[in-house]
């Protein structure tokens, strides 16, 4: 292990590591109950406003644009502790989800359980009631 990868491991110094598309993975919980809400990405600006301002920020690889989590829907997140892994190429928020965490109207993206049976993998729905309908929230 090199110092720097060390120091990037064991000290105290905030030094994220961005993949080559510039961005790194952030996983975000609910503080109530540790549930899984989403998946996303950050980049440097959308990690930079997420510690600044509190609320979560991300980069959308699909839209290639920075959002601020609810901007759009109402569904916001308050970011109550950020933890950075061991080599910082990721990051866990907790937050104080308002609604939904998912575009789909759902609590979490995390909504359909992987089924396997008879030679045959599927999935099923578990808690996957819509708190919003997302054609009446994101009309375009």
């Amino acid at each position: 292990m090199s110092a720097h990868d060390h120091d990037r491991e064991e000290g105290l110094a905030f030094q994220p590591k961005f993949d080559a598309s510039g961005l790194v993975t952030c996983v975000a919980t609910d503080v109530a109950n540790g549930d899984v809400l989403m998946v996303a990405h950050m980049n440097d600006e959308a990690l930079r406003k997420t510690i600044e301002t509190g609320d979560a920020w991300y980069f959308s690889r699909s839209r290639n644009a920075l959002w601020r989590k609810g901007e759009s829907s109402g569904q916001t997140q308050r970011v109550i502790e950020m933890r950075m892994d061991c080599d910082q190429d990721a990051i866990w928020i907790r937050v104080e989800q308002t609604g939904a965490a998912c575009h789909t109207g759902r609590r979490s993206c995390f909504y359909r359980a992987v089924t396997h049976g008879n030679g045959d993998t599927g999935l099923s729905f578990v808690d996957a009631d819509r708190l919003f309908d997302p054609e009446k929230v994101y009309r375009k």
